[in-house]
């Protein structure tokens, strides 16, 4: 799908690392924009500093766990911008611990902003998607949930589903001129990643890597203009170690914690403890 200038963009997560580079770049395309954040602090800061560069530009602070938040917020978007083109679901939380050691509203948290959020929302754009025949949806996943590293069970869980609800919606919705995409990052140097290491002083293992944002932003609309099913982003190749793991999952298992991806999240936890 390509993506024209009057089109109507939702962005979650918009004031975050990741999600204000790709505001910057929606923006370049003259597209209609509503950022969305929670608690949204710099949001009104961020639609300043876009305006003259896009197409009309709204900031919303919305709180995704709330059902009726959402609705609200779906419902100012078509009244101020018109019905929805493209919904780039960015918005995420995470929580690095013990699994025994969070309780059942972080849980909760994580699954609620994570993917409920992201398959709710979709829900409610597509209908004017498919009436007028065009729109694309993106879930902005994680390698968490490609390969469930140690300390991240909520996490990776909710970035498997976002994998599984892509592929879903490409087939239910194939050949409508409405589809979705899922970009899979690893460690970036911005958001989740870049907060984690600011707070402990981890970093990312070596036979991973660290991705630069603009690569993502670059994957999103790569995404939506190629109508591309999964991109995953990441300075070093991880298709192979997926592939082994679909063949061999031992084998796979055993190349997983030799990433170091196990040992950077177990860092974090006790850095935490400090």
């Amino acid at each position: 799908m390509k993506i024209k200038s009057g089109d109507t963009v939702i962005l979650t997560g918009a004031s975050g690392g990741l999600g204000t580079l790709m505001t910057y770049a929606f923006a370049d395309l003259k597209v209609n924009l509503a950022l969305v954040a929670h608690p949204g602090a710099t949001l009104v800061e961020l639609r300043e500093a876009v305006a003259k560069r896009a197409g009309k530009v709204i900031a919303i602070s919305s709180d995704l766990r709330d059902a009726k938040q959402r609705r609200e917020l779906l419902e100012q978007i078509k009244r101020e911008l018109g019905p929805t083109d493209i919904l780039i679901n960015n918005a995420g939380i995470e929580f690095t611990s013990h699994f025994h050691d969070l309780n059942e509203a972080q849980i909760c948290d994580v699954l609620k902003v994570n993917l409920e959020a992201p398959m709710v929302l979709s829900r409610m754009v597509l209908p004017d998607m498919l009436a007028r025949k065009r729109g694309h949806i993106v879930n902005i996943s994680s390698l968490a949930g490609k390969s469930g590293p140690a300390f991240q069970e909520p996490y990776s869980a909710s970035k498997a589903g976002l994998i599984a609800f892509t592929s879903s919606l490409r087939a239910t919705y194939w050949r409508s001129g409405v589809s979705a995409s899922v970009v899979v990052p690893g460690f970036v140097d911005a958001g989740i990643y870049a907060n984690l290491k600011e707070r402990t002083g981890c970093i990312a293992p070596a036979l991973l890597g660290v991705s630069r944002p603009d690569a993502v932003t670059r994957a999103v609309m790569r995404a939506i203009e190629q109508d591309l099913p999964e991109v995953i982003v990441n300075p070093v190749p991880v298709r192979p170690l997926f592939a082994l793991t679909a063949l061999f999952p031992s084998a796979g298992e055993w190349a997983a914690r030799k990433t170091g991806a196990n040992d950077f999240f177990k860092r974090v936890v006790e850095a935490d403890k400090k």
